[in-house]
C-alpha cells in the first residue's frame, strides 16, 4: 500500500523533494506519437512555463527540473519561513494568481472596513492562514503544475480523461549528498536517454537554463541559486559552487554515457570532495538514483531519523551511501 503524502512530506527532517509525473500508459503525450508520427514537443514548454511562473508565486524554490516527453522531474525545496513572513495582503495576491478568492477576503483587499466584524474576521483570518499554508504545500504546488497542462491538452485532443498517471512521486532527499546526487541525476535525464549530447543542449532543463544564464553573467530568478560555500549560509540558496555544480553535471554525463562522441579523464569534481563521495557510489547514484531510494534518499544516519519520524519499519537504500 502506498504511504500517505502527509506522511512521506517531513519538513522536520527535510525541505528538499525530488518529485516525478507521469504521462498515463508512460505514454510519450509531451513526445512524438510514434503511431501518428504527430510531434507533441512543444507541450514540453508549456510544462517548463507553468514550472517557472509556479516558483514566483508558491513559497517554494525549483532547485532541478527535466521536462521529458512522458514524464517531469522536480527537484523542489520548501521555504516554510517565507511563507510565515509574508502579509496577509501578500499572501492574498500571490493565490490570486492561481485562483479567484471568496468575496470577503476581496473586500478586505478593497479595504472595506464595513466587512470586518468579528464573525467575518475570523473568517477572514481562517481562510489566509488556508491560502498561507497552500503556499508551502508540495502537494498544492504539483496540483498546480499538472492540472491546467491535463486540461489544455485534454482540449487540444478534444477528449477527456486522465494525462497524468495517478498522483505524483515524491522522494525526501534528506542531506547534501541526497541533493547533490538527485540534481545532477534529473538535469541528466535528457543524455541519458540520448535526447541531447551536451549539458547545454538538453531542452527543457534546469541545466540548461543555468548554463544560457551564466553566459550572460547572472542566474536564472526563477531557480535556486547557488552561492558557492557554507559561509553564505543562505536559507534558500544552495551551498554549492555553481561551476564546480556544471562541470560535475558534464564529467558524470560523459561517464554514464560512453555512446557519445569524444572522451574526457575521468576527474573528481571539487563538489565531490567538499561532500565527501565515493566516485563508485557517486556514479551508481547519478545513474539509477530512483531505483536506488524509494519515498526518501540520504546517509544512514539522515535515514534512520527519517524513518523514525515517519513510523516506517524500513526504507530502500540506507546501504547505499557509504
Amino acid at each position: 500500500m502506498p504511504l500517505a503524502r502527509k506522511r512521506q512530506i517531513s519538513l522536520i527532517d527535510t525541505p528538499f523533494y525530488h518529485c516525478v509525473s507521469r504521462c498515463v500508459r508512460r505514454a510519450f503525450l509531451c513526445g512524438e506519437d510514434m503511431l501518428t508520427g504527430k510531434s507533441y514537443e512543444y507541450r514540453r514548454q508549456w510544462v517548463e512555463d507553468r514550472l517557472l511562473f509556479l516558483s514566483r508565486v508558491f513559497c517554494i524554490d525549483v532547485c532541478a527540473y527535466a521536462v521529458m516527453s512522458n514524464h517531469t522531474h522536480v527537484v523542489l525545496h520548501v521555504n516554510q519561513d517565507e511563507a510565515k513572513q509574508l502579509s496577509d495582503q501578500e499572501v492574498i495576491i500571490r493565490w490570486q494568481k492561481l485562483h479567484k478568492t471568496t468575496l470577503l477576503v476581496q473586500q478586505f483587499m478593497n479595504d472595506d472596513s464595513e466587512a470586518t466584524d468579528n464573525a467575518q474576521q475570523i473568517t477572514l483570518d481562517a481562510t489566509i492562514a488556508i491560502y498561507r499554508r497552500r503556499l508551502f504545500d508540495i502537494s498544492w504546488f504539483m496540483r498546480e503544475l499538472n492540472e491546467p497542462i491535463a486540461r489544455q491538452a485534454n482540449a487540444e485532443d478534444n477528449c477527456t480523461g486522465h494525462f497524468w498517471e495517478g498522483r505524483f512521486k515524491s522522494q525526501a532527499l534528506l542531506d547534501e549528498h541526497a541533493l547533490a546526487a538527485c540534481m545532477v541525476y534529473v538535469d541528466l535525464n535528457p543524455i541519458r536517454v540520448n535526447m541531447a549530447t551536451l549539458p547545454e543542449t538538453s531542452k527543457h532543463t534546469s541545466i540548461q537554463r543555468r548554463i544560457l544564464s551564466l553566459k550572460k553573467g547572472y542566474q536564472p530568478r526563477a531557480l535556486m541559486p547557488f552561492v558557492g560555500n557554507h559561509a553564505n549560509n543562505k536559507p534558500s540558496a544552495l551551498n554549492f559552487d555553481l561551476i564546480d555544480y556544471i562541470q560535475l553535471v558534464e564529467t558524470t554525463g560523459r561517464c554514464i554515457a560512453p555512446q557519445k562522441s569524444g572522451t574526457i579523464d575521468i576527474t573528481v569534481s571539487p563538489i565531490l570532495r567538499r561532500l565527501g563521495i565515493d566516485e563508485s557510489h557517486w556514479l551508481t547514484l547519478s545513474q539509477c538514483f530512483e531505483s536506488c531510494f524509494s519515498v526518501a534518499a540520504g546517509q544512514p544516519q539522515s535515514m534512520n531519523r527519517y524513518k523514525h519520524h515517519t513510523k516506517r519499519k524500513r526504507i530502500l537504500g540506507i546501504a547505499v551511501f557509504p
